[in-house]
């Protein structure tokens, strides 16, 4: 099967709880803010790149366009920005990344490409679990996930588990996958 044309959303919608309630994809590290440096990883490796956020939106809009809101209000988690960013998808699949992981790399999207063959998504797999918020996704699954959130579904991995799905073996570079959660988390 022929490899699929891939774009890109990078999820920072959330509030950012434990980062003091600060937008986690503006703050900054070495310099630029977290998002920026996920742009940058990911940029070579996929066509257009929208972020998914619900505030300061002028500031992402700065960074990158477009900048997608969830559908649904009040924070309802990573899976919201997924949606956001499969309403959006101009391309037949889209690498979904979190704006937390500053040292992903675009190999990230090349295995996640090459697992995915026949199936509607494929998890990238750090050596110890799967890292459900790093999957290239079909957009046809855009309609399945709009029914699992209307049913109340708000996990990752369980609407994961209702989809067609392969695992992209990325144990050799468990280092992608290191999200900044912490003020702290910043200075390690």
């Amino acid at each position: 099967m022929a490899e699929p044309t891939v774009s890109a959303v990078i999820l920072a919608g959330g509030r950012g709880r434990r980062m003091g309630y600060q937008d986690k994809g503006l703050v900054e590290c070495n310099g630029q803010p977290l998002v920026a440096h996920v742009m940058a990883a990911i940029a070579p490796c996929v066509g257009d790149i929208a972020i998914n956020a619900n505030r300061n939106l002028d500031e992402y809009g700065r960074l990158s366009r477009p900048v997608i809101k969830d559908r649904h209000p009040d924070y309802p988690g990573p899976l919201a920005g997924i949606a956001a960013g499969l309403d959006w998808c101009p391309t037949e699949a889209l690498f979904v990344v979190p704006c937390d992981t500053p040292g992903i790399h675009g190999c990230c999207v090349e295995r996640l490409r090459a697992a995915l063959d026949g199936a509607e998504i494929a998890v990238a797999h750090d050596g110890h679990r799967l890292q459900p918020l790093h999957a290239l996704v079909r957009r046809r699954c855009r309609d399945s996930l709009t029914r699992f959130l209307a049913a109340g579904g708000r996990r990752v991995d369980q609407w994961i588990e209702t989809l067609d799905w392969r695992q992209a073996d990325c144990s050799d570079r468990p280092e992608m996958f290191f999200n900044i959660n912490s003020p702290e988390a910043l200075h390690d």
